[in-house]
């Protein structure tokens, strides 16, 4: 198959993007997006929608992440990271293969409506995963897109893909919030280096393969281009796999969390790695391509 993206390469370039951002404007159900709402994302590569799951929803999401951290057997799990000084949770990954709450969250039409909608097929889980940036110890994330690692490592054609998820917490501006750069996965940055045998291991806690050079981000946010991701939890997010984003320190006294759910389109299967001589644990790239049928709403 013809790399369109090559990457980990010995020179970065920047590059156009290939793929469609919207596959589809048709309405999937009724938690679909409007025209303005799809116009919105397609030209940022995000969108930020508030108030979309209730306190109660998000009282009950906390409740069962509290479940998986306490049960000792499921933390013997690779799915289940720690903070590197600490037994204390970072990340949970693949969280609906052990809850039966993520499970629905994963399928529920609030967000399935959208996803289905903007990559105009079907759609799997590629993984998920619970991100906790603890008070005073979460760390920053360096600028990354997505997509760059799902195609070099775990051999994902093209970028018919996005991320949806929701503030479990509140997000400000203090506590390590996301941020993105406007319109930049409109290029891709085909980045400089080689893949490090097992890079996985390490990329989960500090990323250094697949990262834009200073030159790339200064390049790609030229105008006012860097934005956060803040909002009140019970806020759900989308964006694009291939958009930049990163995260700042957590200096807030208040632990910031979010739960990830990756989408892909059933018509984008991954292949071998593209930069990558085998593929990246199993954990990481799914391979459960079946359909997702919407669930009923939890509450």
């Amino acid at each position: 198959m013809k790399d369109l993206y090559p990457s980990r390469t010995k020179e970065e370039k920047i590059i156009k993007r290939v793929d469609k951002v919207v596959y589809s404007k048709e309405k999937i159900g009724k938690y679909s997006l409007n025209d303005k709402e799809l116009e919105l994302y397609e030209k940022d590569g995000f969108i930020i929608i508030p108030n979309v799951f209730s306190q109660k929803e998000v009282k009950k999401f906390a409740q069962e992440l509290k479940v998986l951290e306490l049960n000792e057997k499921l933390r013997k799990n690779e799915e289940f990271i720690s903070e590197p000084n600490s037994n204390k949770i970072r990340t949970i990954f693949n969280q609906h293969l052990f809850s039966e709450i993520y499970k629905k969250l994963s399928k529920d039409s609030r967000i399935l409506d959208k996803v289905k909608q903007i990559l105009g097929s079907d759609v799997y889980i590629h993984h998920g995963r619970i991100n906790i940036k603890r008070a005073y110890q979460g760390k920053s994330f360096p600028w990354h897109s997505d997509f760059e690692t799902w195609h070099s490592e775990d051999g994902m054609p093209n970028c018919r893909c996005l991320s949806a998820w929701l503030m479990l917490s509140d997000n400000t501006e203090f506590n390590g919030p996301l941020y993105l750069i406007k319109e930049s996965h409109k290029k891709f940055v085909s980045c400089q280096g080689v893949t490090p045998k097992d890079n996985y291991k390490k990329s989960l806690k500090k990323q250094e393969y697949g990262v834009p050079s200073i030159n790339a981000i200064k390049e790609l946010s030229k105008g006012d281009k860097l934005v956060s991701a803040l909002g009140k939890a019970g806020t759900l997010v989308l964006h694009d796999g291939n958009i930049l984003h990163g995260s700042s320190d957590n200096i807030s006294p208040n632990d910031r969390t979010n739960i990830f759910f990756v989408y892909n389109s059933v018509k984008n299967i991954p292949v071998k790695p593209f930069a990558s001589k085998k593929p990246r644990a199993a954990f990481l790239s799914l391979k459960n391509f079946k359909p997702l049928k919407a669930s009923k709403e939890i509450a």
